[in-house]
């Protein structure tokens, strides 16, 4: 066992009994190696946090930079602070009018719990309405979204006032009502396996909130920033929240968290009780440099993303063939590569590994993969790493 390794296990605190315990040395565009020389294909992105790749120059240059002028200087909000200004000015002029404030923190946890609080505070009420098999953090406000006993039961008491519907039931959503304070959903559910939504599911959910009065938000934590082949899922559907969350690809690397809405409702947090939500790290200036440089770039170089949906397509033509794939499932750059079993998932995922495929699981979907790579992965490189896949599915079947 190496020095480092152990100092890991010994020293670094564990979330599994075994953790993948790669190290790297060096990542650049798609690519991850090791202390050995050995390469993976990235086709995790951090996450979806690494849409522009691992090393973009513009945003090392824009990190490098801020680091010259200053780092932190006071808790967020007090002191104006150029980078945090210009990225909120730069996102807003993306999104419709109704999403003009952003208030960032420091990850999208945090950016949940603030956007649970703004709903609240907004209209005084309690009751919020979840999904099944919807991940939206692990702080205790967005765990208590969370329907998975498993994840949950350790740590009750957790919030009250929580209901879970079914995503896609149209039925279910007769349940949000003139109690309900808000409604946060994940316009693609990701950690249930890529479930996008269905005639016009999103579509009947806003209407049932404009009803009633209830707050949309939408958790575009894994789907912001060009992931589905728009900047935003909702833009995708044509249903504008009233809160949407941001996280992952925001920091373009960096650790970043926000949520926009309008001044009206941003507004409630200054007064009655004054500073009703507050961070010291929350848009740090060198993550927002980042994220700056990030957006600037997506922006000037829009073929990324208008390049999602023939790359998304070129996988499907390119992972087809293996009788141990059941079904794939996929939005954009956003892919569940099914196996029907977890037995199967978990007897695949060591001949990944050993073909240089850096992926994961789904936390409620634990019979498929994960493929949500960096955006900027090219046609030669997709073609490479299903060409990797499909040799760690022959050595399944081989070796069973």
């Amino acid at each position: 066992m190496s020095t480092l390794r152990k100092l890991f296990l010994n020293h670094v605190g564990q979330t599994s009994p075994e953790p993948l315990s790669l190290q790297i040395v060096k990542a650049e565009g798609v690519m991850l190696y090791d202390e050995t020389g050995k390469d993976y294909i990235d086709l995790i992105a951090g996450v979806s946090v690494a849409n522009l790749g691992h090393s973009n120059q513009a945003i090392k240059n824009a990190v490098k930079a801020q680091v010259d002028k200053y780092m932190h200087l006071m808790v967020y909000g007090e002191f104006i602070e150029e980078p945090q200004i210009k990225f909120a000015e730069l996102l807003s002029k993306q999104l419709p009018q109704n999403l003009s404030s952003t208030y960032f923190v420091n990850s999208g946890s945090e950016a949940i719990e603030g956007a649970m609080k703004l709903a609240k505070r907004y209209n005084s009420r309690y009751e919020i309405i979840s999904f099944h098999k919807a991940y939206h953090g692990s702080t205790q406000g967005a765990l208590s979204l969370m329907s998975d006993p498993y994840f949950t039961n350790a740590f009750r008491p957790l919030i009250p006032g929580i209901k879970h519907l079914t995503f896609n039931n149209f039925d279910d959503l007769n349940k949000i009502s003139n109690k309900t304070s808000c409604v946060i959903v994940e316009p693609i559910q990701g950690e249930a396996g890529i479930i996008s939504p269905q005639n016009d599911f999103l579509i009947n959910m806003r209407e049932k909130c404009n009803e009633t009065g209830a707050l949309l938000i939408f958790d575009e934590i894994q789907t912001g920033f060009g992931r589905v082949g728009n900047l935003f899922a909702f833009q995708k559907y044509n249903v504008i929240p009233d809160i949407l969350v941001m996280a992952k690809a925001i920091g373009a690397g960096m650790p970043l968290g926000a949520f926009s809405s309008s001044l009206e409702l941003m507004s409630c947090f200054t007064y009655n009780p004054v500073l009703g939500h507050i961070t010291t790290f929350g848009g740090h200036p060198v993550s927002a440099a980042a994220a700056l440089a990030g957006l600037e770039f997506l922006l000037e170089n829009h073929q990324i993303i208008d390049d999602v949906k023939s790359k998304e397509q070129l996988f499907l033509e390119q992972i087809k063939n293996s009788p141990l794939i059941k079904e794939i499932r996929h939005n954009g750059l956003l892919m569940a590569i099914d196996l029907g079993t977890s037995e199967n998932l978990f007897k695949t995922l060591p001949y990944l590994y050993k073909a240089g495929i850096h992926t994961d699981w789904f936390l409620f979907d634990k019979q498929s993969f994960r493929i949500s790579p960096p955006l900027t992965i090219t046609n030669d490189e997709i073609i490479e790493a299903s060409n990797r896949i499909n040799y760690a599915l022959k050595s399944t079947l081989k070796n069973e």
